[in-house]
């Protein structure tokens, strides 16, 4: 497989700076997934559709995203880091803004589809940058930092939508983060310098579907890619169900919605700044097992807890935050993991990583939306089907004896 001389090292402030740009490039899709929840409800009844309609808009973010990294990530390749992304943060400005003004759900669902386009481009790019910027050694612990940043996102983004639907109705969201899309694109002209300047590749489909296959046949590569989206398919589990779950059944208000997503949120900056510290004493896939083994655990904690309504919402916001927690571990181990041996072609490995991804997270929303539960237990089995399923995948294909 192609690989690249190693990064040249950076300097303390500007490793600092260029952890937090490249982390708030992955944070676009948070920001327009986590602020809008809080107002689900309220968009179901401003176009006179079931919760599950709206919660369809969701889906069709997630699809969007797991198409559009596919499509960056060959771009990523050919014609270097930053005319992909100057093109994906204009569609998810301009797609933002649409959404803001859509007079039915049908183009609302639509728009959704074309924001998340636009913010795969930031994901795609981020991943690529490090694997440009850090020695793949390094690239686990980068990932975990960024976690950092990209938890800041499901921590202030509900708050934030939630006082901006009570001030000025649902809309306002998706203007806001209209100009945050300005405000990327700005952030990545001055301060973001160009890693990769293109490569002489075709951009022929059926060549970029071979190397695709090329990726998926690297053992390494689709054992961890595969443990990650199993993970992820959990987390996104419980971001399309939180709104119902919390302000439908446990009769959360809006306005405070995002005190619960956010203290959840905070278990997973927790938990990955500490994954980062424990891969200075530990390899990155003892950190995984270990992190998804605890998910196990928490996945089965949650079904007992929904089972019996034993604690009521408490238990249950405690086992969300365990699981969620854990894949702050999880998802940096497994994507520096499996990212680690690409170097000139990073952007089609990032791709792919995130196609596979959220792939799995489109599957688990739209059985999320399919049905409005009374209680909170198909959310409770579906999280802890990912988490076995995401601990076998690694414990059988990705042991490193085995690849």
């Amino acid at each position: 497989m192609t690989t690249v001389p190693p990064a040249a090292p950076l300097s303390g402030a500007r490793r600092v700076e260029l952890i937090v740009i490249l982390g708030a490039l992955t944070a676009f899709a948070p920001i327009a997934i986590d602020m809008y929840l809080p107002a689900l409800p309220a968009i179901a009844r401003a176009f006179g559709t079931p919760i599950s309609g709206a919660e369809h808009s969701l889906a069709a973010f997630f699809f969007g995203f797991a198409f559009g990294q596919a499509f960056y990530g060959p771009l990523a390749d050919r014609f270097g880091r930053k005319p992909p992304l100057y093109a994906g943060l204009l569609i998810f400005t301009l797609a933002s803004f649409a959404c803001a003004f859509a007079p039915n759900i049908d183009l609302f669902i639509v728009m959704r589809f074309l924001q998340a386009l636009g913010a795969s481009a930031g994901v795609v790019v981020a991943r690529a940058c490090v694997r440009d910027f850090f020695p793949p050694q390094e690239a686990p612990r980068v990932f975990a930092h960024m976690m950092l940043v990209l938890g800041a996102a499901p921590l202030l983004a509900p708050m934030l939508g939630g006082y901006l639907l009570i001030w000025f109705g649902w809309r306002a969201i998706f203007v806001l983060e209209g100009l945050i899309g300005l405000l990327g694109f700005a952030l990545v002209f001055f301060r973001l310098k160009g890693t990769h300047t293109g490569a002489h590749r075709a951009l022929h489909p059926f060549k970029i579907l071979r190397d695709f296959g090329v990726l998926l046949a690297d053992r390494r590569f689709s054992a961890y890619a595969f443990a990650a989206a199993a993970s992820n398919a959990g987390l996104f589990a419980y971001i399309t169900a939180s709104p119902h779950v919390f302000i439908d059944i446990f009769h959360v208000p809006a306005e405070r919605f995002g005190w619960f997503f956010g203290a959840i949120a905070c278990a997973l900056i927790i938990a990955s700044q500490t994954a980062a510290h424990l891969m200075h004493r530990y390899s990155a896939h003892r950190v995984l097992m270990a992190a998804q083994i605890f998910q196990i655990l928490s996945g089965v904690a949650l079904i007992v807890f929904a089972a019996s309504g034993f604690g009521g919402i408490w238990t249950i916001a405690l086992g969300l935050m365990l699981y969620v927690g854990f894949n702050g571990a999880v998802s940096p181990a497994a994507s520096g993991l499996a990212m680690a041996p690409f170097g000139l072609n990073a952007g089609m490995a990032s791709a792919l990583l995130g196609t596979v991804q959220f792939s799995g997270a489109t599957l688990v929303a739209l059985m999320v939306g399919a049905t409005s539960p009374a209680t909170a237990l198909p959310l409770a089995l579906i999280i802890a089907a990912c988490a076995t399923l995401g601990t076998c995948v690694t414990f059988f294909f990705a042991r490193p004896k085995n690849i």
